[in-house]
Parts: C-alpha cells; sequence; structure tokens
C-alpha cells in the first residue's frame, strides 16, 4: 500500500511538472485581426500577417507556442494588463500615455501617420482643411487620439469605428471625408485595392510626438513582466542579425518598414 502511494505521488509530481512546463511554454499575444498586411484572418479564419509572422518567429526561439487572440483594437491594452494574455502583438504605437500603463518590447517597425482622402477633394491634414469635415478612425487608436486632440476642437467631425475595414467602407460609400490611420496599412491595404482607386494621401505624414509617438511600433507588456520583455528582446535582436527580420518583411512590403 506504501509503495502504491509513493508511486502515485510520484506520477503526480511527474504530472505537475509536465503541465507546469507545458503551460510556461505557451505565449498569449492579443492581435486585431482586421489590419491587413499587419494582422488579418486568412481563408480558414486564422490570423496572419506581418506582426503574427514576427510573433511566430519569437516564440519558436524562445521555445514556446503562440496563441493568438482575437480581439477589437481599444480592448487590447484592458485585456493585457486583465492578464488574458501575455503581450499585444498588434501594430501598437509606443507613446508616453501608453508607457504610463504598460511598458514595450525593443521596437518592431515604424508606422507614420497619414490622412486618405479623395483625390479631387482638396483636403488637407490641418485645422482649418478638416473644418466641417468628417474623418473616420479605428477607435483605441493614436490616431483617434490625435483627431479628437487637434482636429475636433476646431471643428470636424470625428467618427471612430471598430474596425479599419469599416472605415474604409463608409469612406468609399462616401459617409466620410477622410480616414486617418498607418501610412503602410492605407497604402497597402486600400489604395492598391480597387476599392481606393479614387484615393490618395491627403497631405504629409503627421508628426507629433506627444500623441503620435515616433512612429515605432513594439509589443506591449505588463511592467512586471521583465523577463518575457527581456527574452523578446534578445529574440529580436537576433532575427536582425541573421536577417530573418528581413525575410519576413519582404513576404509583406517592397519597402524598409524597420527604418523610419
Amino acid at each position: 500500500m506504501k509503495r502504491f502511494f509513493v508511486a502515485a505521488m510520484t506520477l503526480l509530481v511527474l504530472y505537475s511538472s509536465v503541465s507546469m512546463a507545458s503551460d510556461a511554454a505557451v505565449i498569449r499575444f492579443g492581435v486585431d485581426a482586421s489590419y491587413p498586411p499587419l494582422e488579418f484572418k486568412d481563408p480558414e479564419g486564422k490570423p496572419t500577417g506581418f506582426d503574427i509572422d514576427l510573433g511566430s518567429e519569437i516564440c519558436r526561439r524562445l521555445n514556446a507556442r503562440c496563441e493568438f487572440v482575437d480581439m477589437s483594437f481599444d480592448g487590447l491594452i484592458p485585456a493585457l494588463l486583465s492578464r488574458k494574455f501575455d503581450g499585444v502583438l498588434s501594430s501598437l504605437s509606443v507613446t508616453e500615455q501608453r508607457k504610463k500603463e504598460i511598458t514595450f518590447s525593443d521596437k518592431l517597425f515604424s508606422l507614420p501617420s497619414r490622412l486618405v482622402a479623395r483625390r479631387s477633394s482638396g483636403i488637407t491634414p490641418t485645422e482649418q482643411g478638416l473644418k466641417g469635415k468628417t474623418v473616420g478612425v479605428e477607435q483605441g487608436t493614436i490616431q483617434e487620439t490625435f483627431a479628437r486632440t487637434y482636429w475636433q476642437p476646431a471643428g470636424a467631425h470625428i467618427q471612430a469605428y471598430q474596425s479599419q475595414d469599416q472605415v474604409y467602407a463608409d469612406l468609399t460609400a462616401g459617409r466620410l471625408d477622410a480616414s486617418f490611420q498607418d501610412e503602410v496599412q492605407a497604402n497597402a491595404a486600400f489604395l492598391t485595392t480597387p476599392q481606393g482607386k479614387d484615393f490618395a494621401f491627403a497631405g504629409p505624414v503627421l508628426r507629433d510626438t506627444k500623441v503620435l509617438g515616433d512612429g515605432a511600433t513594439a509589443v506591449g507588456l505588463r511592467k512586471d513582466d521583465v523577463e518575457l520583455r527581456d527574452k523578446i528582446n534578445r529574440a529580436l535582436h537576433d532575427m536582425h542579425a541573421d536577417g530573418t527580420f528581413q525575410r519576413i518583411e519582404k513576404k509583406y512590403f517592397y519597402f524598409d518598414v524597420y527604418s523610419d
């Protein structure tokens, strides 16, 4: 009986160790899979895109299995802080406001912000140029914050949507005068498609370190997850050193998205 008890306890300890190891070998990333080519769903409904490939490679180098949790962008940071996943990997721009809540990995890539409007509109990304105009943004983004901070007080109407696809749908239908989003995403997912043939960038890249940051995106992490942040940073460093980052980049872009 004693031998049976000892054997049973040994198996229990072994099972618990395997279970804990299995749990430790999973990294869960929150994403908004409605932002091609950075994050979107393939025909089978699985998250894919540039961010997803980067995350999968990071996990591989950390001997971990990636899980991607899809949800609306504005809910990603609250869900991270509620420990529903380990990090936000969703083209998350590094800003001083966000640094008050979370920490960031090293830079993933750069995403400058630009306005899009019909070619013949004459709209400019200024307070006067957008007075009385309706501008679409994805809710929870730095572009929404910028638009509400500078353009809304000057008379622009700011309409927030749950996904960027909804913004473009209303823009092409004439319910919006302009949309404000990442330059890279707008070019790859809208302007170079049949849907966006009558539209173009309106004005230059907008710079504002207070709200928009410096254009850098990174993995968002809880401030107490220092060990995970350091592991991700080492993986990113190695990916640049051995050319893996550049190979992934070329799958989605014909230009360098890492440099400013």
